[in-house]
């Protein structure tokens, strides 16, 4: 899954930007630190290959001849929609050997390479090993993608590469200043998913107040159905739906103030009423049997079963479970119930952002032809065949035209819609992928959802976590401004 991600110390504007784009994909999730692997980073040749002539159709000067190594997440959006766009790159550039392979590992693959100083020439960085995004901008391991952006696009010469990007893409790429060191190329919707049809067999409607979702979670438990479930192992999935709630609650400055490590961010009463809330879930013993021990296949498996009626997730979701989500699923997604009247954001209110990150490393041997294969994916029959075989949108502004919307993705854009301007991007999974992952998820947030934990104990080990993080001075550090 991914991140995944947002970056730039203007990343700010995300939520101006991303709007009522009509938006929708994946995103990798956080991952593990990357410190060591980036730390000696400078051992091996940095030899490049030479460029190639500049023209008019090879605006990035590609060596025509020269290989290229593509290394994927093999993940929920699969491969083919990558393996497609490689096989455009091979015939626009006969001469060039591709080496492409794909990988769930990416931080243990890469890692031994990335100290070598031979890393593969474009990486997609996502999913439960990701390696760490600002440790890779602060040890200067990317390309700025800049001559990509202002390269032409495929589809009309005219228009440079970056007038074709849904809103807010380039800017999440950035983390401190112009430079973009990350292209995302999914659009995600998070929330909380959910079947439609489960919903109407208890003859019930989304529950748009934190009563109702009690309610509804009261009900299916009498007919032997568990409310909610989540990846018990890896549950730093429980913030794309517990962080946009926040913002609900108490504004989006909470999470901006949670985002730049300032002290006693976490005890707004905003995140102390969120988290009594889901808190809730398992003092009531809504939440599946046997959740804390389960990963997101197997979460997400009971709850396309019909286990459970909830799951915090990302739209990449339903192309992850398409072998096993019933044909009148219904898939859905649901913004964050409202706690009280006094919430300062409106019912709708979510979390949505580019995922997938794909990077060239500054040691890349052909970061041209990096750049090349993703001026190809950001074309539009590109994009139609990632939003045909993931049933989630790219990061191109268009690409539908001529496909039939699954049932998640429409509900990701109507949600988006409903959403307007209220769409949150908290930057924690970016910024601080330790932090994000390993103590707020694993250590704080897995040990309260699995009953072993109070919200007020829960909390304060999370402030602690911040605040060693903000003293971190190994650590860059990055700021709403």
């Amino acid at each position: 899954m991914g991140s995944t991600s947002a970056h730039n110390n203007e990343g700010l504007g995300r939520r101006d930007l991303i709007k009522r784009s009509a938006a929708l994909g994946l995103i990798a999730v956080p991952t593990m630190s990357f410190l060591s692997a980036c730390a000696s980073g400078d051992s091996s040749s940095d030899d490049k290959v030479e460029k190639g002539e500049k023209t008019e159709k090879n605006p990035l000067a590609v060596n025509g001849s020269a290989p290229l190594e593509i290394v994927i997440f093999d993940g929920g959006f699969g491969t083919k929609y990558a393996e497609d766009a490689k096989a455009v790159y091979e015939k626009t550039y006969p001469e060039a050997k591709v080496k492409f392979s794909a990988t769930q590992k990416i931080q243990s693959v890469l890692q031994p390479r990335f100290n070598g100083g031979t890393p593969p020439d474009l990486i997609d960085n996502s999913g439960a090993q990701q390696m760490d995004m600002g440790v890779l901008v602060g040890k200067k391991q990317l390309t700025d993608l800049t001559p990509l952006l202002d390269a032409p696009s495929i589809d009309d010469p005219a228009k440079k590469v970056r007038d074709t990007l849904r809103p807010g893409i380039v800017e999440m790429g950035q983390f401190d200043g112009d430079p973009v060191w990350i292209m995302y190329y999914a659009y995600t919707v998070y929330g909380v998913w959910y079947s439609q049809t489960a919903l109407e067999k208890l003859d019930a409607t989304y529950p748009e107040t934190w009563d109702d979702m009690l309610a509804l979670c009261a009900k299916a438990k009498k007919e032997g159905i568990a409310g909610w479930t989540y990846p018990g192992k890896h549950p730093y999935y429980l913030p794309f739906s517990l962080y946009p709630f926040i913002a609900k609650i108490g504004g989006v400055e909470v999470l901006d103030a949670i985002d730049n490590l300032e002290p006693k961010a976490w005890e707004h009463p905003a995140v102390k009423a969120a988290f009594e809330a889901y808190y809730e879930l398992v003092a009531k013993d809504y939440i599946l049997k046997g959740t804390p021990g389960l990963d997101h296949r197997g979460s997400q498996g009971a709850w396309a079963r019909g286990k459970a009626l909830f799951i915090p997730n990302g739209s990449w979701v339903e192309n992850e479970e398409a072998a096993i989500i019933p044909k009148d699923f219904k898939l859905s997604v649901g913004a964050p119930s409202s706690l009280d009247s006094s919430d300062k954001m409106p019912f709708g209110t979510l979390w949505a952002s580019g995922g997938e990150p794909f990077i060239v490393p500054s040691k890349a041997k052909n970061p041209e032809g990096g750049m090349e294969q993703l001026r190809i994916m950001l074309s539009e029959a590109s994009s139609k065949s990632f939003t045909t075989s993931t049933k989630s949108l790219s990061a191109f502004n268009g690409g539908t035209d001529g496909i039939e919307l699954s049932d998640g993705l429409k509900s990701g854009v109507a949600a988006l819609e409903k959403a307007g301007t209220n769409v949150v991007n908290p930057r924690l999974q970016d910024w601080y992928v330790k932090l994000q992952k390993e103590q707020i998820g694993v250590a704080a947030l897995g040990e309260m959802m699995a009953g072993r934990a109070k919200p007020a104990e829960t909390i304060k080990k999370i402030q602690a976590f911040a605040d060693a993080t903000a003293k971190d001075q190994s650590i860059k550090h990055f700021k709403h401004q």
